[in-house]
Order: structure tokens, then sequence, then C-alpha cells
């Protein structure tokens, strides 16, 4: 006899549906069959979606920009996260210039990690190095994680790494087996400027800077091996400079992610009243680079949220200089994305994921797999609410395909009929 079953339902089996029966024993799937077996705990998913859980590898809870942390805590932002389906989060370690600084960097993270209710891990970060980089990596690994984000731009925080750096960085990447993640942007395309409000985001922030930065790194890895993942790819500009330029990379050595905001808001939401609300880095573009993001969909491998939650009280300010940026998203994520791009997204926020990130026995519905699951209810609608720790979310209002009825980790409920239940998260250690 099988711990839980899940029957009747249209079963996400990596490339279509099928209607078939899983059967859980302790945290793995054990069994996908047709033949219907006794189990202790039965759900009849008649009607529904049983979809493998989704792993979104790029958010920010609890994080400190130092004058401010994000309002989501991994308690508050992982409850938000299994209302939407997501079993798996990658979050980042504060960016360090030292190996040496490493250990300690994750020892806070995973402290305040504690209450995760899904599994998670992370990704280093780097900033300004100032030591030998072979070190610096082969620590990452050490400590059981397995990509390093660098940035091209924040050197006004001392955040920015310099191009021989990330050279040297990316040779490393293929000689021990570890994906670096680029926040690219131009630095001198950067301008600060005191006098600017919320509504000059884009001209602090062009996206050409984006575009040319994506394009340098292009020819840096046409001269190594190294593997490069980009994440929160704003403007569709980017995406046609890309495959004109680096085609022949993507998929081997260059991963394209985007998010559900690009796709979902233009700039021109910086106009509205409340535009201090959907300010991020990048920001949003214009209609005709959102059109070209649509075009190409294709190219993106994974879709992720870069979810950075603040309140309204926190963002409520005129000077863009006072405003943190980013905004929460990951509740919503699937929903938005199906019914903008249909089942395309869907290995795009699982399979995909795993495979990139090196995640094992995740991102599938299959025989070994943990029993990550999310069921869903097909269903277009608007959103109404949401479940996160802010007193906002700017998704309030947008088109959704449907909604998560149960989510699972490793068979365990933490979303039962709409209802939150607590769980522990597992820390995901190489």
């Amino acid at each position: 006899m099988y711990d839980k079953a899940i029957i009747n339902g249209n079963v996400y089996l990596e490339n279509g549906f099928a209607k078939t029966n899983i059967y859980i024993q302790g945290e793995k799937i054990a069994l996908i069959s047709d033949t219907l077996y006794e189990a202790l705990d039965v759900l009849d998913a008649k009607g529904l979606e049983v979809l493998p859980g989704l792993i979104d590898p790029h958010v920010h809870f609890d994080l400190d920009l130092g004058f401010i942390r994000s309002k989501d805590t991994f308690k508050t932002g992982s409850k938000a996260a299994a209302y939407g389906g997501v079993t798996t989060i990658i979050d980042f370690l504060e960016p360090v210039d030292s190996y040496e600084l490493l250990q300690n960097a994750l020892s806070v993270r995973l402290n305040e990690a504690r209450q995760t209710a899904i599994d998670y891990t992370f990704h280093a970060c780097i900033k300004a190095p100032k030591e030998d980089l072979e070190t610096f990596v082969k620590t990452v690994k050490l400590l059981g994680l397995k990509s390093i984000k660098f940035f091209t731009t924040y050197s006004e925080s001392n955040r920015k790494t310099p191009d021989e750096a990330i050279k040297k960085l990316l040779d490393l990447s293929a000689q021990h087996n570890i994906l670096l993640l680029g926040h690219l942007e131009d630095d001198t395309l950067i301008h600060h400027d005191d006098a600017f409000t919320y509504k000059d985001l884009l001209k602090s922030r062009p996206s050409v800077a984006e575009t040319v930065e994506a394009l340098k790194m292009i020819e840096y890895l046409k001269h190594s091996d190294g593997k490069l993942y980009m994440v929160h790819v704003s403007s569709g500009n980017t995406v046609e400079a890309i495959l004109e330029n680096g085609k022949r990379l993507l998929g081997l050595q260059l991963f394209l992610e985007s998010c559900p905001q690009y796709f979902t808001f233009t700039d021109k939401v910086l106009n509205q009243d409340n535009g201090m609300l959907y300010t991020l880095a990048p920001p949003m573009r214009s209609k005709e680079e959102q059109a070209l993001l649509f075009k190409r969909h294709h190219a993106f491998h994974t879709f992720a949220t870069d979810h950075c939650a603040f309140n309204t009280s926190d963002k409520n300010k005129n000077k863009l200089s006072e405003i943190p940026l980013g905004i929460g998203g990951i509740e919503f994520s699937f929903g938005i994305m199906r019914n903008l791009l249909g089942d395309s997204v869907i290995n795009k926020m699982t399979k995909h994921v795993a495979d990139i990130f090196g995640i094992k026995n995740k991102g599938q519905i299959k025989v070994g797999h943990d029993a990550d699951i999310m069921i869903f209810k097909p269903s277009k609608s608007i959103i109404k609410q949401h479940h996160g720790g802010t007193d906002y979310s700017p998704y309030i209002g947008v088109e959704t395909s449907g909604y998560t009825i149960h989510t699972m980790v490793r068979g365990n409920y933490v979303i039962k009929n709409r209802e939150y239940l607590e769980h522990q998260g597992k820390f995901i250690k190489e």
C-alpha cells in the first residue's frame, strides 16, 4: 500500500499531458500508472492538472539593501510561493569580495531561511574580487553551491566585477563545472541624478545598457568554454541582438531568463500616479520592446520572478534614489506566464531550471524524483488577492490562467484545498 495517491488527474509528463495516477512513498514518486492501487491518502484530481512543482531560480527574500530590507521573509515569501505552486527556490548569498567571507555569508542566509516552507538553495555572489578567483570558485563548490552571480553595474555600491575578472571566471566555470549568473547592464550607461523621480527610471537605466553588455559577454563566451546565465532579460532588443550575434551559444554556453513583469507591464506604468510601485531594475520597457519579447519568447530557457517585495509605504517616494527597486510576484508567475504563452512555459519553470542548475530529482513528475507537485485548476480569472507579506501586489487585476489548489513538497502538503499548512523546507546541497 502506498502512502499517497493522486488519481484521475491530467498529469504533465515532461512534454505533454496524460490521464494517469501518481503513487507516492515517503518523499518520492514511487509509481505512475493507469491502474488503481490502494493508498493511505487518496486525492481525486479529476478535472485538475497535475504538474511538477515549480522551481524559481531568482528570488530575493529578506534582502538587505543597506537602507532597507525586502519585506517578504523566507517564511512569508515561501508561503506565497507555495500558493503559486513553487516548491523550490534559489535565493542569493550576500555579495562578497573574498573566499574567506563565503562560509559566513552562507551561514547567515541559512539562519534566515530556517522557516522556509519549501526547498531552497543559494547562488553565491561575488563583488569587486580581491584575491585568486580559483580559490573563490573552489570554495563555492566546497560549500555545496553550484553557481556564482556577478554584476557589471552597481559600481556606486562596489558590487561591480571588472571585465578581466569576468573573463577569468568564465574560464574557471568551465574548469570547475560551475555556472555564472550575470546581471548585465553597462555601468557607464547607467545614470544617477538626485533630481530623477520614479518617472525617470528609464533615463537612469536605459535598455541599451542591457543590450550592450549582453553583446560584450557574447564576445567573451566566444573565446571561452564557460557557461553564463543572463538574469532578468527585460528588452526584446537585447534578445534580437543575442540571436543575431550569439545564437549558436544558446543552450550550450548561454542561457536566458526573463520574468513575468516584462511580459505583463510596459514603461507606461511609471507614468501612473502609483508608478513608484512598479519600480525595479532593470525596469519595464517600451511596448515595442515588449512585443519583441513575445515574438522571441522561444529563446528563453527559463522564467523566474526576481521576487523582491516591499510595502507601499517603502516605495511611496518621489525621488528615485529613495525608492527600493523591486516587486513581488512569485505567487502568480505560472498562471500569468501560461496565460500569455501557453504550455511552453511549463518546462521553462520546472525541468529546464533543474537541468541548468543541476538540481537532482526535481523538475519532473518521474519515478524516483521528489514528490514535488502542483495541482492546478485551469480557470481564466482576474487576480484579486495575494498571500505574501506585503500590503500590495502589482499583479492584482491581471488575468491569470488558473490557480493552485494543492502544493506538495517531497510528498507533504504545503497547500491543501487552498489552505496553507506549516512545513519545513530542506536546504538542497550538492
